[in-house]
């Protein structure tokens, strides 16, 4: 069974011995190539991608009382199965569903009689009085693993959610940055299995794991990360960094600004709109951080030489 968070009342999980829960990997009989050799069979070991719906169950306003219960399926992602509620969390209070862990009653998966893929379903519960008026978003949330949400592409949008700029303060030695891909290396389990899976992981200041997360989607592993602290209360995180085993989107600055993260470290390279978003922001950006050197594309003053 995954592992999920279990310190809080409002998480409750699912499992029905008779519907395996699908594991985060699984074996696969291939047939290997060799330069001077025929073919032979061979186990592989391959990544889980499943995909899993996001269900908000929430409460239409009454008149002084608590209105009509509602539920909206609000997103479909493609993810490795595992953390799921840890996902979840960190998806929706990235995007702006929900204002604070605060919001959340139950996280739970589906349970209905005519559902057959419960782990495949998670239903978030709101309290009464939190508002959520899905008319007012201009789309259904519809992920993929390879792309995140599609159309967050204009720094207005960002600028519009009122996130502020974040503060100095928080420091790294540029000696401990060179060694912040390797220290996520080390925790990359599914990785050395499959060779499939990215990774992200929330550090401290002086190079301790607080979280490391593993998915087939470069966002939906920052989103576990992130949801993982929110769900610890956390957040924001103010004296962490940030570290990606792949290149650094739009997307994942402005996943980590919301987070309150101020350092970003990557193993590749930053798109123009990751920097500016970053530079706009004050989030230290490092790119291409190897033994040795990297790159800084926002925030130098963060990085002790």
């Amino acid at each position: 069974m995954q592992p999920q968070p279990t310190d809080h009342d409002f998480v409750t999980d699912l499992n029905h011995p008779e519907r395996p829960r699908p594991g985060p990997s699984f074996p696969k009989n291939i047939q290997r190539f060799r330069r001077g050799h025929t073919l032979a069979s061979f186990e592989d070991v391959v990544a889980t991608e499943e995909p899993m719906e996001i269900r908000i169950i929430h409460r239409r306003p009454g008149t002084g009382t608590i209105g009509e219960e509602i539920t909206d399926k609000l997103s479909v992602t493609m993810r490795t199965p595992g953390f799921d509620f840890e996902l979840v969390a960190g998806f929706l209070y990235t995007e702006g569903v929900m204002p604070s862990v605060d919001a959340i009653e139950t996280i739970a998966y589906c349970t209905d009689d005519d559902i057959k893929q419960e782990y495949n379903i998670v239903n978030v519960t709101l309290r009464p009085f939190v508002t959520f008026d899905v008319e007012r978003l201009t789309r259904h949330f519809s992920t993929t693993s390879s792309c995140g949400v599609c159309g967050k592409v204009s720094l207005d949008a960002i600028h519009a959610r009122g996130c502020p700029v974040l503060p100095p303060g928080a420091s790294v030695s540029s000696e401990l940055v060179e060694t912040l891909p390797d220290r996520l290396r080390e925790s990359q389990v599914l990785f050395g299995q499959t060779g499939g899976l990215h990774a992200a992981g929330i550090f401290t200041v002086d190079g301790n794991p607080m979280v490391v997360r593993e998915d087939v989607g470069r966002h939906n592993a920052v989103d576990k990360v992130i949801g993982n602290q929110l769900l610890q209360t956390e957040l924001p995180a103010s004296d962490r960094v940030l570290v990606l085993s792949g290149r650094t989107s739009f997307e994942l600055i402005q996943k980590a600004l919301v987070a309150g993260i101020p350092i970003v470290v990557a193993v590749g390279a930053p798109s123009s709109l990751a920097v500016e978003l970053a530079q706009d922001f004050n989030v230290t950006l490092v790119g291409f951080t190897r033994s040795g050197s990297f790159n800084v594309y926002s925030g130098a003053e963060r990085i002790l030489l």
